[in-house]
Order: C-alpha cells, then structure tokens, then sequence
C-alpha cells in the first residue's frame, strides 16, 4: 500500500501534543509517497518531535535544503577547494596527454626524449597537487 504524507491524521492513527499551528500557514503542497514500513518511520518520528506528519515533513526537507544552501554559500574553503582540484584535473590531462607522447616516442624507437623525464616530474607535481585540494575537502566537509 501506498500512502501520502498528507493523509489526514485519522488515517494514520491519533499524533498527539502538536504544535500550535503557524500564524502564515503555508499554501504550497508537496505530496510524496511512501511505503508502509517508511510510513512508520515517519510517523514514529513526527510523534517524537511532537509534529504532524507533514509539518515533521516539511522541517526535515527545510532543514535539508537549507543546510545544502549554506554549505555551498557559506564555506568558501569548500568553493576554493573544489575549484583547485577542477583546475588540478585539467593540468594533470594536459600533461598526461605529452606524457604519452613522448612514451610513445620511446617506443617507437627506443631512444627516450629529452621531454620524457620533465613529463614525468610534472605529473608528479600535479598529482601531489591533487592530492593536497583532495585533503582540503576532506578538512573542509568534516
């Protein structure tokens, strides 16, 4: 069976001590659906917090949109972070596309280039570059 978060209370069983109603309401509806056991879930929880099934909704989906919104805008190691390791990945394909080059110089005739071997630092370089921006997030999201 399949139900919706704004069934009526009665359908689902009395919730007990709500919370006074908002002075502004809110006008707008977002239906979901559920199985049974997630229905209980639910309901178990809005009882705890001593909500309604969709006011207990609703702050749950409020809570989790907001705290996306200010993590992206209010974290600006994160933004820096993400920014470095878009830029790190671009370098490390550049210099991987002249690093295959010039092995493949090398083994087409056996003789490695003068390039080879600053390619190679290179990607060295940039993935320790990566690796740091990688650290960062991790900093940044703990």
């Amino acid at each position: 069976m399949r139900t919706t978060i704004s069934d009526t209370a009665g359908s689902g069983g009395t919730q007990g001590g709500r919370r006074p109603r908002q002075a502004a309401g809110r006008p707008h509806k977002v239906e979901i659906r559920l199985t049974d056991e997630e229905l209980a879930l639910v309901e178990d929880a809005a009882r705890r917090a001593g909500l309604a099934r969709g006011a207990y909704a609703a702050e749950v989906v409020l809570s989790a949109a907001r705290g996306r919104q200010e993590q992206q805008a209010g974290n600006p190691a994160l933004a820096d972070a993400l920014s470095e390791l878009v830029r790190a990945t671009g370098l490390v394909r550049r210099i991987g596309v002249n690093l295959n080059q010039a092995v493949a110089r090398l083994n087409a005739t056996g003789q490695r280039s003068g390039d080879l071997l600053p390619y190679a630092r290179e990607s060295l370089r940039r993935a320790e570059m990566i690796a740091r921006a990688a650290e960062d997030v991790r900093k940044a999201i703990r």
